[in-house]
């Protein structure tokens, strides 16, 4: 079995020093060592506002509230106006999900090509479960990348997500995405299952079996006013374990820690042993995460954007800025 401190020196070689951190206009955030300029950067869009078919057991419609909702009488262009004259360079098109597990975005998608043309904005969807249909409409759509959650155990998402699916249609979704030639973000909720390790090894395995651009690692974040919120979060020691195996499994795909994660000392572990374990890149690093790169042999770099986009530039100037650590 490769060790952690090997999989850092493998990733070395693989990718460079260089090392990734993230902090796109989702909430509020600052730390000692950096404070975001445009926090209006990369936002969130809801095509559903607050609503969700599904109320999965995680989060009952929590994350959309932070969204920017398109709102009865306006599309999906008009919003991107509105929101690139306020300093917006890229929006995240997502919302709740229909009752087959797909996010509703067909009729949204026709507005993408005049975002990026007009606008000048990058545009990420977050999919869901993907239909044959779905993938060829983001292919046409001209969308930079898609997002999905990938489950890998059939209780999960019959318990948690409320869906009559299974892994397979998982599996079938990356599948479809891969065949369109689609630049394809998976995520992974580590913990997902009430805070209990299930599905994951089988998620990373799928995953591994498929083209991608950057996976993203989560890990639960129990909710006030969902059904988890006296829910425990997964031990450090699975979550640093499963840090270790996406690394090794997939040695030369970008993997990057994302923004949900417990708070305090938690967070802090967790992100030095995402460090430790060569993957690319953290979302709204802990304080002292920059500083503890460096000490790994680790160029930090910033982006003011969705972790997601690991290869995007900011347009008109660069979206990397060296770090300062005060």
């Amino acid at each position: 079995m490769v060790g952690v401190a090997d999989l850092l020196e493998q990733r070395k070689a693989a990718f460079g020093n260089q090392i990734e951190f993230f902090a796109p206009g989702l909430k509020r955030w600052q730390t000692s060592e950096w404070r975001p300029e445009n926090s209006r950067r990369f936002l969130p869009v809801s095509v559903t506002g607050q609503s969700c078919a599904l109320n999965c057991d995680h989060c009952q419609t929590k994350v959309l509230e932070g969204m920017i909702s398109v709102r009865m009488g306006e599309n999906l262009f008009d919003l991107a106006a509105k929101l690139k004259a306020g300093g917006t360079e890229g929006i995240l098109v997502s919302g709740g999900s229909s009752k087959s597990g797909g996010v509703p975005l067909k009729r949204h998608l026709k507005h993408v090509s005049r975002i990026k043309e007009e606008l000048g904005m990058k545009v990420v969807a977050h999919s869901g479960v993907v239909s044959p249909d779905l993938a060829g409409d983001l292919a046409d759509a001209g969308v930079d990348a898609v997002m999905l959650d990938i489950i890998g155990a059939d209780e999960t998402i019959e318990q948690v997500y409320h869906l009559p699916l299974t892994a397979s249609d998982f599996d079938a979704s990356l599948a479809r995405l891969d065949a369109a030639g689609l630049r394809i973000i998976p995520h992974v909720v580590i913990g997902l299952h009430y805070g209990k390790i299930l599905g994951e090894h089988r998620a990373l395995e799928m995953i591994a079996s498929h083209q991608i651009d950057t996976l993203i690692l989560v890990v639960l974040t129990p909710l006030i006013g969902t059904p988890m919120a006296g829910v425990a979060p997964p031990a450090f020691e699975d979550v640093a374990g499963l840090f270790a195996e996406a690394r090794g499994s997939m040695p030369g795909s970008r993997i990057n820690l994302g923004c949900a994660r417990p708070m305090g000392d938690l967070k802090r572990r967790l992100d030095e042993a995402a460090i430790d374990s060569g993957l690319n890149g953290i979302a709204y690093p802990a304080d002292g995460a920059i500083e503890y790169a460096r000490s790994r042999g680790l160029d930090p770099v910033l982006y003011e954007w969705c972790c997601s986009m690991s290869w995007a530039q900011s347009p008109g100037e660069p979206a990397l800025v060296e770090v300062e650590v005060s």
